[in-house]
């Protein structure tokens, strides 16, 4: 039997992904839009929906960031309602290790894999940030160097609660000191399936060592096949299978009645995603400096990023740029090289639209991926919400089941199942 796909449907929330301007995009935090999203992705077959979280809402100058105003609803409660609507789809929340507590976490997971038959999975990330911590605790976060540190014991310690079954524990390491005893039964799956989303060298050691699947940013052939190699060695290190570690990138697509005609709407859609204003937006990031007074349609700042990573111009997410300096440097070179205003460099140095073409082209392409070992499946990422992935389902979906690569039924009953896990021990 050929390598199977793993596929999965991302709800993109708060991005500049979703072409907002469009009318047919939906709300972001109504559940009608989670609800048609999930559908669409059980009948497709899909293997789970994944869905991000943000514990603050963005800022950018002191002001709230443009794409964050739509708010962001509770993970674990969105999942819980669509636990009811769906039958097999397996559920992935994004669930913060450095703010939440063990027993906690572990309490909601148990809950929802019961819940839904055993389809819960959880997406560990990590926030260094004291731009977070406020919302949790009074002038207290996480030191950077122990955030792995924590997410791994969390993750053990989890693992302990799950195993428990309703006997004592005692959990005792550099970050927990808990005892007592778990309310919850032993869930379908034993432990919900782990993912993990970071891609530093503690994120790649700590999927290595603990998580189920690895959610990576990794999308061009060759470097996702370094990237797949370099974690299956990883695990393999770690004295585990190769394959217990799925490696899922999150991907886009546009798909066209041609190739040229794919190309010609993925140019659209990027001009759309990326407005003038949010160009500056994007660019003020890289330089951490109010360019408000730039034109979108201009050339590069002259000036050179500020280097102050205390004070960054954008509060609430994630550093995106180790070398600020050389990052502008590569900028600068591309921009010059192929005359590019900052507009047209945002849309190319930002750029998701990964597999474009006809539904046969994407097809052979998303499996070339998979059989060549550039990674395990795709989380794809809709630039339309909440209709985005149906003509993914309906035009690419038939074309992998006749080529052998992608299930026509579901065969498992839990999403571990599904994805060729064994269950929790």
């Amino acid at each position: 039997m050929p390598k199977q796909i793993i596929l999965a449907a991302h709800f993109p929330g708060v991005n500049n992904t979703t072409v907002w301007s469009d009318s047919r995009s939906g709300s972001q935090i109504e559940f009608d839009s989670f609800e048609h999203l999930a559908r669409t992705a059980e009948r497709g077959r899909f293997d789970f929906f994944f869905l991000a979280e943000g514990l603050r809402l963005r800022e950018q100058r002191g002001l709230i960031h443009d794409l964050d105003v739509v708010g962001r609803p509770d993970t674990l409660t969105v999942l819980a309602a669509l636990a009811a609507v769906t039958t097999h789809l397996g559920l992935a929340g994004t669930l913060n290790a450095t703010y939440h507590e063990p027993y906690e976490l572990a309490r909601q997971l148990a809950t929802l894999d019961h819940l839904s038959g055993g389809r819960a999975a959880w997406n560990v990330v990590t926030s260094p940030g004291a731009f977070f911590g406020e919302n949790f605790r009074r002038g207290g976060f996480l030191d950077h160097a122990d955030r792995y540190v924590r997410a791994a014991e969390f993750i053990e310690a989890a693992r302990t609660l799950w195993d428990s079954n309703g006997a004592d524990f005692s959990i005792t390491s550099s970050q927990f000191d808990i005892a007592g005893r778990f309310g919850v039964p032993r869930s379908p799956q034993g432990h919900p399936v782990v993912l993990q989303a970071g891609d530093s060298e503690g994120g790649r050691e700590l999927a290595a060592r603990h998580a189920d699947a690895i959610f990576s940013r990794h999308h061009q052939l060759e470097d996702a096949r370094v990237f797949y190699r370099d974690v299956k060695q990883r695990v393999i290190r770690h004295g585990r299978d190769p394959d217990s570690l799925k490696i899922i990138p999150g991907v886009s697509y546009v798909l066209g009645d041609s190739d040229a005609d794919a190309q010609e709407k993925a140019h659209h859609i990027r001009r759309q995603q990326v407005s003038p204003q949010t160009a500056i937006l994007l660019l003020e990031q890289l330089w951490n400096r109010d360019l408000s007074g730039y034109d979108a349609d201009g050339p590069l700042p002259e000036i050179d990023p500020l280097l102050d990573e205390d004070d960054t111009i954008i509060k609430g997410r994630a550093g995106m740029y180790p070398d600020r300096l050389a990052t502008a440097a590569e900028w600068r070179a591309l921009a010059e090289a192929k005359k590019l205003s900052i507009r047209d460099l945002i849309i190319e140095v930002t750029g998701r639209q990964n597999f474009i073409g006809t539904p046969a082209r994407v097809a052979e392409q998303l499996d070339e991926y998979v059989r060549t070992d550039a990674c395990d499946g795709f989380i794809l990422v809709p630039h339309l919400t909440p209709a985005g992935l149906d003509d993914f389902v309906d035009q690419v979906v038939p074309l992998l089941q006749e080529r052998g690569v992608f299930r026509t039924e579901y065969s498992g009953g839990t999403l571990r199942d599904n994805l060729g896990l064994a269950k929790g021990r």
